[in-house]
């Protein structure tokens, strides 16, 4: 167990590692590392934030490291940083939430569009990990609570800010299936960037009833498990509206069943694993039309104003979705199809139901989103939020501590997109355009365990970094089969960083931990220092990682090869050039670079 030296309270997040080891562990919620036989603590790493060893008691069957928190490790950034219970309660998978595991949610609810009302209900069925009689599930607390029913009993609940723990008369034994029905009502707070739940009109005043809860949380408007770790196995949605209105919801379209009193319910199944905030609600009067991609059902719906629009922009989504098969491997929720849903705010990867605002132009809302002209020969949105599909909502993270895991990769994507279509030489040009959104001043993996999405940099820095990545490699057929292996490996589970640490160290048979390290786990970048001594160049490694010893290419005379600096002083001889001849390939590795005089 890792442990606070001077509270006992565990430390989780931390990287635990044998240098030498392909293999990094990390502490979990509890502090808990479960490391293999022959472990000594001799060769035993800590890389925890803000702490540092202090003492090691530990046997052959376990014990606590106990780590000192230190000033001198705390990121200035992180430090200005305040979490408070409602944080905690929301961003940790604390003990009723780990006792049990959702396997499916029925979700149902009717839309009362004059009154910005919603009546509810979520048949939630889990199985016990553990026995246990309280389970957590949360709802925003301004939502009426009207009644959790286990069977033929009304249960007990207790609220404390958005969480429920909802109390059970008997022991709820370990490996045993329940379910419960969650009855809720109530006024939805339009919250975030994008309106969390929200009661908006298109041009023409028809109601426009939209969804977009990441970052916020998916409990603004429904009871759930409000957190990453444990997804669903399916789920349905039903939603109510007015009838002149159509909802379009994430999975296979069921039923649309009149009710008679000028209603209609939408009714929807989602056949795999789901995150809470990609379920959504976009119900508008809106026009349908259809195309396919093999097997593969492509839906889109826009408002009837805009259908030719539609039409037109949409043609970009069919080679975006080959390129994407073609270098991750085949889109990973065939049975639900492919969705794209016109919405009044810029879009978001709501799973199999892709939702778009770009206006229908190319872009990012008619910007040049990276300065360099490549952005405005797409759809960024399009491109961006469909990426999303294989990371984040198939391939998810377990925190938003990771969040990069989603964002990082899916900004990535981007240029692959460009490089399928336009070329290598405009993949490169594109992804660069991204180092002045780059701050570099706190680390890409956050705080665990609490409400807060991480830095911008997981988006432009996580790309840059996967940039990086494909150069270190520096063998294309090897990269992209690594891709492909990386996203099916991962299909519709909830990892951590090191998991994908531990992928790349072993299909490439390397110890790429690292190279990881300094660029997800500090803020700054890895400086290669370089000077001249005579007719030679000397140069070595700056970086907060000790070990860090990343391979870098540089030009010389027109001429390209391969260095391989660590932290220690090497040289080589620069072949009657000067050093300012001497060009490190910044283009294919994100670094900064120091010449000293």
């Amino acid at each position: 167990m890792l442990l606070d030296s001077r509270t006992r309270a565990p430390v989780p997040g931390a990287l635990v590692f044998s240098p030498s080891e392909m293999t990094v562990h990390r502490s979990d919620v509890n502090g808990a590392v479960t490391l293999p036989v022959g472990y000594t603590t001799s060769d035993l790493t800590i890389h925890a934030k803000s702490y540092r060893p202090h003492a090691v008691q530990m046997s052959e069957i376990g014990g606590n490291v106990l780590l000192t928190y230190d000033e001198a490790y705390v990121n200035q950034r992180e430090a200005q940083m305040v979490f408070d219970r409602a944080d905690t309660l929301r961003g940790t998978y604390g003990p009723f939430r780990q006792n049990n595991d959702i396997l499916t949610y029925d979700l149902r609810i009717d839309v009362d569009v004059e009154e910005k009302f919603l009546h509810g209900s979520n048949k939630i069925q889990f199985t016990m990990v553990e026995n246990g009689d309280r389970i957590q599930l949360d709802l925003f607390e301004n939502m009426n609570i009207d009644s959790i029913v286990f069977g033929e009993i009304e249960l007990e609940y207790t609220r404390e800010h958005n969480a429920v723990f909802i109390d059970f008369p008997q022991t709820l034994r370990q490996g045993q299936t329940y379910s419960i029905d969650f009855h809720y009502s109530g006024r939805p707070r339009e919250s975030g960037r994008f309106g969390g739940f929200a009661f908006r009109e298109d041009s023409l005043g028809n109601p426009w009833i939209i969804t977009a809860c990441q970052g916020i949380g998916a409990s603004l408007w429904w009871p759930n498990k409000d957190q990453q770790p444990d997804e669903v196995d399916s789920m349905t949605i039903s939603v109510n509206v007015p009838s002149e209105l159509t909802d379009v919801s994430n999975g296979r379209f069921v039923s649309a069943d009149d009710q008679g009193d000028g209603t209609t319910t939408y009714r929807w199944k989602v056949h795999y694993p789901i995150n809470n905030y990609s379920v959504s609600v976009n119900s508008a009067n809106y026009a349908h039309f259809a195309d396919t991609l093999g097997d593969l059902t492509l839906d889109y719906y826009v408002l009837p104003y805009h259908l030719e629009d539609a039409k037109r922009q949409f043609t970009q989504v069919k080679p975006m979705l080959q390129c994407f098969n073609e270098r991750f491997g085949d889109y990973p929720f065939p049975r639900d199809g492919y969705k794209l849903v016109e919405v009044p705010y810029a879009g978001m990867e709501h799973q199999s139901a892709v939702t778009y605002g770009n206006r229908f132009q190319n872009g990012y809302l008619e910007r040049d989103w990276t300065g360099v002209g490549i952005s405005l020969l797409f759809d960024f949105i399009i491109v961006h939020e469909s990426i999303h599909e294989w990371f984040g909502n198939s391939v998810s993270a377990n925190d938003v501590s990771d969040a990069w895991i989603h964002e990082g990769w899916g900004t990535y994507g981007e240029a692959v997109y460009v490089e399928c279509l336009f070329g290598y030489d405009d993949a490169i040009t594109y992804v660069n355009g991204y180092k002045d959104k780059v701050g570099n001043v706190e680390p890409i993996v956050g705080p665990t365990g609490v409400n807060h999405w991480t830095t911008q940099d997981q988006y432009f820095k996580g790309a840059l970094f996967m940039n990086t990545l494909r150069h270190v490699v520096d063998d294309d057929d090897k990269w992209w089969a690594l891709l492909r292996e990386y996203a099916e490996h991962f299909k519709y589970q909830n990892i951590w960083t090191t998991d994908v640490i531990n992928f790349f160290n072993a299909r490439l048979e390397r110890v790429f931990r690292p190279i990881f390290q300094q660029y997800l786990y500090f803020a700054d970048l890895p400086v290669l220092q370089m000077r001249s001594d005579g007719d030679d160049v000397s140069y070595r490694w700056e970086a907060d990682v000790e070990d860090f010893d990343m391979p870098l290419k540089v030009r010389l005379n027109g001429a390209i090869h391969t260095i391989h600096p660590t932290a220690e002083w090497q040289s080589e001889s620069l072949n009657g050039g000067a050093l300012a001849d001497w060009q490190p390939a910044t283009e294919f590795f994100y670094i900064d670079v120091e010449v000293l005089r």
